[in-house]
């Protein structure tokens, strides 16, 4: 049987400000992509998201980023490679240490926004989140997009490079993500995308913005928790996995 582990964004929400269904979330996800705290989170909300994510058997992972509340992580940051590399350090042992009072584990790193983008091209950087997960726990795998430098840098130090995918993202035809700030960067139709994925897994290619089939190798599928209508497209897709024979399972054990 076909499988495919789904992660999504979650303990995004901030004091008052909620974003995003985590409950409903964790239900539908094998994985869960856990903020640090550097662009959005705050503790009470984190750990709370760990211990419901270890409740239901989520897997955690660590979702490091730039130091940018107020950009929600997606500007990027030109940082000293060793002042990232620290950051990351730090982040990871923060949402370890929230794991470890709910019971659970972190198992692998995921960057978030701007800095998932940047370490695609931009080695310095990804050679600095590598650095930071080797000298943290070198048994952690690392997600990231196929191709990208960030998984060549962790595959060169022993790391376990992890591909990822999108469900509800543009690609371009070189298999990068359309930038949020451009048409199509963004899926919206729980159907279409559910379709979408289940071709993905399925056949190991996809229709790019401009039309063009590429190929996308994932052993990692995710769903943005912050996307309108995040749990209904979660649901769709996750429904849609089922009748096609493929079992949602965690690549992180």
């Amino acid at each position: 049987m076909a499988s495919i582990d789904l992660n999504a964004d979650l303990g995004e929400s901030f004091g008052r400000w909620e974003l995003g269904d985590d409950s409903a979330l964790l239900e539908l996800v094998s994985s869960a992509n856990v903020a640090c705290g550097f662009h959005a989170g705050d503790p009470s909300v984190l750990l709370r998201t760990c211990e419901q994510a270890a409740q239901r058997g989520v897997v955690v992972g660590a979702q490091v980023s730039y130091n940018d509340l107020a950009g929600f992580g997606r500007r990027f940051i030109d940082m000293h490679p060793d002042d990232l590399m620290a950051d990351v350090i730090y982040q990871i042992g923060a949402i370890q240490g929230l794991c470890a009072a709910a019971g659970t584990s972190v198992r692998y790193v995921k960057p978030h926004g701007a800095l998932y983008n940047a370490v695609v091209h931009h080695e310095a950087q990804a050679v600095a989140v590598v650095e930071a997960v080797r000298r943290t726990n070198p048994t952690l795998p690392v997600l990231g997009l196929p191709g990208s430098i960030l998984l060549e840098a962790a595959a060169a130090v022993g790391l376990q490079a992890v591909s990822e995918a999108f469900a509800d993202r543009g690609y371009t035809a070189e298999g990068t993500l359309v930038p949020r700030s451009e048409e199509g960067a963004l899926l919206n139709d729980p159907d279409q995308v559910a379709a979408r994925v289940v071709g993905l897994v399925t056949t190991g290619r996809l229709t790019a913005a401009d039309g063009t089939e590429i190929e996308v190798s994932a052993e990692s599928v995710c769903v943005h928790g912050d996307s309108p209508g995040a749990v209904a497209m979660a649901t769709a897709v996750r429904s849609a996995l089922a009748r096609a024979g493929v079992h949602v399972t965690p690549f992180a054990r």
